[in-house]
This record gives C-alpha cells, sequence and structure tokens, in this order.
C-alpha cells in the first residue's frame, strides 16, 4: 500500500488484505536497520483475521522515501501521519526492538490513539555501546555482522529453523544488507539518545505485553522485565531459547501471542 505522510511516499504492508481503515487497526514497526518485511507472517494472520494492517517501511527504509528519522520521537509523530495518512483514529501498536521505543512512545505521548500496546524484545533505556555505535559509522558491514551474531539464539546458529528450508541467519543478514548506507548508524544512534522511555511509561493507559526472549543478548531479559514493571498493568511472555528477533526465530508462536493479545 502506497501513501503520502508529510508529503513524502512511504510503502506499508498490509498483510496481502485490501486496507480497510473500517476495521480495528493494527500498526507492526519495525525495528533499525530493518524494514515491514520482518513482519510477514504476523501481518497476514493479523489481517486474515479481521484487523486492518499496517507494518510501514520507516523514512528512508525498504521502499519509504525521504532520509531516515533521526530520533525515536520523530519517527512517533511519523507514525501518527501514517495512521492520520490512512484514516486510522486508534490502533494497536506492535512494536520491536527500536520500534518498541517508537511504539512506547507514541502511547505515552498519544494516548488516546493506542488501543493495545505490544513490545517486542525492548530495553528502556535502549544504550547502544560506544564501540558498537563507531563500528556502524565506520564499517558497516562489520556492525551488521557482530548484529546478526548476537541477535539470534543458539537454536538460529545451529540451524533450527521453524520453518523447513528457512536460513534465519542469512535472512536478517540480507535484510540488514539491503537498507542504504547510514540507516545503521542513525538508527541506533536514535535508540541510544531516547531518553523519554521512563516518562512514557508512567502515561500508557491501554493494555500493554511485554514480549521477551529468553536468550536475547540485544536487549537482555532483566531489560524486558524492568520495562514492563514500568508500566501500569503490562504483563510478560517469555520465549525460552528465542534470541533478538522471535518474528522469525519462533514465527508461529510469537503470531500466536499477538493474535491472544490483540484478537482473542
Amino acid at each position: 500500500m502506497e501513501l503520502s505522510v508529510n508529503g513524502s511516499p512511504a510503502y506499508a504492508y498490509t498483510g496481502g488484505k485490501a486496507f480497510d481503515p473500517a476495521l480495528p487497526a493494527v500498526v507492526l514497526i519495525h525495528g533499525a536497520q530493518q524494514d515491514h518485511s520482518c513482519w510477514h507472517l504476523q501481518a497476514r494472520t493479523l489481517a486474515y483475521h479481521g484487523r486492518a494492517v499496517l507494518a510501514p517501511d520507516l523514512p528512508g527504509h525498504g521502499r519509504s522515501a525521504g532520509p531516515p528519522l533521526a530520533s525515536v520521537e520523530a519517527i512517533s509523530a511519523w507514525i501518527l501521519a501514517l495512521m492520520d495518512a490512512a484514516g486510522v483514529a486508534t490502533a494497536t501498536l506492535v512494536g520491536h526492538s527500536m520500534g518498541s521505543l517508537v511504539a512506547l512512545e507514541t502511547a505515552g505521548s498519544h494516548p488516546g490513539r493506542v488501543s493495545r500496546l505490544a513490545l517486542v524484545s525492548t530495553a528502556v533505556p535502549m544504550p547502544v555501546s560506544e564501540a558498537l555505535l563507531k563500528t556502524a559509522r565506520e564499517d558497516e558491514a562489520k556492525a551488521i555482522a557482530m548484529i546478526n551474531d548476537w541477535s539470534h539464539g543458539p537454536r538460529a546458529h545451529m540451524g533450527d529453523a521453524p520453518v523447513p528450508g528457512l536460513w534465519m541467519m542469512g535472512m536478517n543478514r540480507r535484510l540488514a544488507q539491503r537498507q542504504k548506507p547510514g540507516v545503521l548508524h542513525n538508527d541506533f544512534s536514535a535508540c541510544n539518545a531516547y531518553q523519554g522511555g521512563e516518562a512514557a511509561s508512567a502515561r500508557v493507559a491501554c493494555p500493554t505485553l511485554v514480549v521477551i526472549g529468553g536468550r536475547d543478548q540485544m536487549t537482555v531479559p532483566r531489560a524486558g522485565h524492568a520495562a514492563a514493571a514500568r508500566i501500569p498493568g503490562a504483563r510478560t511472555v517469555v520465549i525460552p531459547d528465542v534470541g533478538h528477533g522471535p518474528m522469525s526465530e519462533h514465527c508461529n508462536g510469537l503470531t500466536d501471542i499477538l493474535r491472544e493479545f490483540i484478537i482473542d
């Protein structure tokens, strides 16, 4: 689906169904150096269970135009503009990693526009080491390789994919490689600089779910539990033996978790 957001072309995957703004809406927000395709199975399942799905490419990522936005707050404002462009007044927001910060900021700053909130692989705050920031700036290929190793649990490293023929680490590396130069450093800098998470957490007024990978090395489990504890009424689900990317590492399980939270 092509939209005009703030005067620039933006792409959003709708899960294989024509987008109908009259249906309850779900916005799936990807993480750093990613695009809509990381949500493919979850988007299709939600779309075929009666939800109006928007899985956008954030500006400067995938098929969306413009430079990548430099702060979590700016991306949050863009998500609200995307919803306006699609005719969506309120939506469930689901965010992964950097996208979880965006979803949290949006729910905290505009609680009337967020009906449910799901944070996948989150930490609040989400610091990025100076060494990784430097590598992302100076040697992006090396940074991608480092992140790819750290982002997957042991099963993925052993080639144990939930879908026959799916090479999770190769798929994730290729997805990162196809983003524009400089996007990775921009996105990590935005995560590292964001300091509004605790204040946003206190203002969240909707049902909230935090999904934690039990073997996550990027946003470690204790950080996910701490993030959930700051949000009134939030509950957690831990997926054992899964790293930072449950959308592929535990695709059916995460899909079931989100469907139960959003629909059932």
